[in-house]
């Protein structure tokens, strides 16, 4: 069986309305972003159904190490926030693509009032931890 690479549009809605209390929306006329309480946690553009570019936060430890690889840039604006800009989507398995997505609303689920992550209730992978 063909490793799917990159990410749809579709699939990125998919994975995210999974995520407890995540939320879409558009912001600047043409991202898509993804938010949990109010934060974001991956953007990328709101046209076309490939993903041509996907932004989000990463590890504070791991930031350096994932702009070192191809297809992988330092976020523009939000790269003091450890976010990165994956900008060559197809280089990446599907599962590499979803667990970073994963991460980032982990990180930022993480940073919330302990009150909102209560009322978002159980997420799995803090099971993982």
């Amino acid at each position: 069986m063909a490793v799917s690479k990159g990410m749809t549009v579709a699939r990125l809605e998919a994975l995210c309305g999974r995520l407890p209390g995540a939320t879409r929306d558009i912001k600047w006329g043409a991202d898509l972003v993804f938010s949990v309480g109010g934060k974001m946690f991956a953007v990328t553009p709101a046209e076309g159904s490939d993903i041509g570019r996907l932004a989000f936060k990463v590890p504070d430890e791991r930031f350096l190490e994932l702009t070192d690889q191809p297809g992988i840039i330092a976020s523009p604006y939000l790269a003091r926030a450890h976010w990165v800009a994956v900008v060559e989507p197809r280089r990446f398995t599907t599962a590499e693509l979803s667990t970073h997505i994963e991460t980032s609303y982990g990180l930022v689920r993480a940073r919330l009032t302990k009150k909102m992550q209560a009322e978002l209730g159980p997420w799995p992978m803090e099971k993982a931890k």
